[in-house]
């Protein structure tokens, strides 16, 4: 239990810290952060132009969907090929789908630990 309290010191120190960090630095750090990037700034900066923006944003990726589909049934009808004409595969194919699928295996199981709040047992201690 003495331990315990020990980390919450320390992590309510460290919180300490890192807010008076923001406090002296965020205006600067806002400001340098604004005029590097002023090109994306939707003039004026309203919440009505942001609502547009989102509008448009949502429209635009609605449309993207057509292209979207067409090109994963390209991608399957190659899978389908390569299944078909699977005598032909060499090694270096049969590799490269192997480290695909470890691949992701591993972004599965990274997406879990994260979704479990990055325990590895998914109990909070």
């Amino acid at each position: 239990m003495a331990g315990l309290a020990s980390k919450l010191a320390q992590m309510q120190a460290k919180a300490c810290e890192a807010t008076r960090f923001a406090a002296k630095h965020g205006c600067a750090y806002h400001r340098t952060l604004m005029e590097k990037n002023k090109k994306y700034v939707a003039d004026p900066p309203t919440i009505e132009k942001c609502q547009e923006l989102s509008t448009q944003l949502f429209y635009t990726r609605l449309a993207s969907l057509p292209g979207r589909y067409e090109s994963f049934w390209k991608e399957m009808d190659q899978v389908k090929n390569v299944w078909r004409n699977r005598k032909d595969l060499n090694v270096e194919h049969a590799g490269v789908a192997a480290l695909f699928g470890v691949e992701l295996y591993a972004w599965f199981c990274a997406g879990e630990i994260i979704g479990r709040g990055f325990t590895l047992t998914g109990y909070y201690v």
